[in-house]
Parts: structure tokens; sequence; C-alpha cells
């Protein structure tokens, strides 16, 4: 694989992981404030992680599954 195609897979799958966690959001019922809040995070972050724009770390992928009420691994299947 080339330098470009990994940077293109890396980028599908953190906007994969971005739309389980609005998925899961939205299931809960919940805005983006309220699950940055709940998960101890900025909205901010939440929007950007949502748009598969941020390179999400171990610990707030446990914070994001423990605020949506669902294993970390909900999250992260299909990625």
């Amino acid at each position: 694989m080339t330098q470009a195609s990994d940077k293109l897979r890396i980028q599908r799958q953190r906007e994969a992981f971005g739309h389980r966690v609005r998925e899961q959001r939205l299931l809960a019922g919940l805005s983006q404030e309220e699950l940055a809040e709940a998960a101890g995070i900025h909205r901010t972050y939440v929007s950007s992680l949502e748009r598969g724009q941020r390179n999400v770390s171990l610990d707030n992928i446990i914070a994001l599954a423990r605020a949506l009420k669902v294993d970390a691994a909900q999250l992260l299947e299909g990625i």
C-alpha cells in the first residue's frame, strides 16, 4: 500500500467511527453537548469526532462508550 492509500483508509476509519458515535448518540436521545458533558469532554471535540476529524484516544473511546451506555466494542464495529 502507498502512503496516500494508507491515509485515505485511516480517514475512512475515522469517519466510520464518528458515524457510529453519532448513531449511538441519537439512539440514546442525546445532544452533542449532553454527550460531551456525560463523557467529560468538550462539545466541539464531539462534533469534530463525529465528522471524522479526530484521532480519538482509547481513554475517550471508553468515556464515550460509558456515557452512551454501550460497550466500547460497539463503537468500533465495522471499522
